[in-house]
């Protein structure tokens, strides 16, 4: 593997990298504290879109993990950054949570359902049926159809939850109009963070659990990569992707010294 530049930046994602079913895994803080001491920039990311940073650091901090609020990356911020370069000032009609509609507001938006110029789609805990049919009606009627992320399904206690990219693949059927999702493993979500932190990738890692996602984006947005074995993708599933990380640890503990 050709000679990188020191890594000077980090970022991590956080389920399955920090914290697995609501539980912090062991390194965590230890990996959390030692990038706070050492002053690099860092970034903690997810493609969850429900919650806002400031929700999410209150949320990580009950689990005894503490992320400045402005550590804290989502698709829905990602999403926010997009549609404010493509159309500053525009208006979309939104399904999803306060971590969304948020976003949108902080940038100006303006939250309808007549006209809007984009119909953005997002993590809610509830999906209506009435709510996905207005957003059918409005795509067809020339909105352009915009999604915080991918996944397909997302975790529960009781098991998979229809998430985000099975929720668009129904309206894209519905429509024939194909989203442009902003979250992972578009590579957009990494530069937006990146540009957000003052980083440049060359001198950046990604620390992530799955190899679709995490490591696909980081790898895209010319950063090193590290693929931790606490969540989703196994040691023994790494073949099967026509690429490979930087790097293959155990836990984030691992990398508190990489620090």
């Amino acid at each position: 593997m050709a000679d990188r530049k020191p890594i000077e930046s980090w970022l991590t994602d956080m389920d399955g990298v920090l914290i697995h079913e609501g539980v912090p895994i062991p390194g965590a803080d230890a990996f959390l504290k030692k990038l706070k001491e050492s002053g690099r920039p860092f970034l903690v990311l997810t493609n969850n879109s429900i919650y806002t940073p400031r929700d999410l650091h209150a949320r990580l901090r009950r689990m005894g993990l503490d992320v400045p609020i402005e550590n804290i990356w989502t698709s829905a911020l990602a999403t926010a950054k997009f549609l404010d370069d493509q159309r500053p000032g525009g208006s979309a009609y939104v399904i999803g949570e306060a971590g969304l509609t948020t976003a949108l507001h902080d940038i100006g938006y303006i939250l309808t359902d007549h006209e809007p110029d984009y119909v953005v789609l997002g993590e809610t805990r509830t999906y209506s049926f009435e709510a996905m049919t207005k957003a059918v009606r409005l795509i067809n009627d020339g909105a352009r159809f915009i999604c915080t992320n991918p996944d397909e399904t997302g975790p529960s206690t009781e098991g998979p939850l229809p998430a985000t990219g099975a929720v668009a693949a129904l309206i894209t059927k519905a429509t024939g109009k194909q989203p442009y999702f902003a979250g992972k493993p578009n590579p957009l979500m990494m530069r937006t963070g990146l540009n957000a932190i003052g980083a440049h990738s060359e001198t950046s890692a990604m620390i992530g659990d799955r190899m679709d996602t995490d490591v696909l984006a980081g790898m895209e947005a010319g950063m090193q990569t590290f693929l931790v074995l606490t969540g989703l993708t196994g040691a023994g599933q790494i073949e099967n992707f026509p690429y490979r990380p930087s790097q293959v640890v155990d836990s984030i503990a691992d990398l508190v010294d990489r620090i």
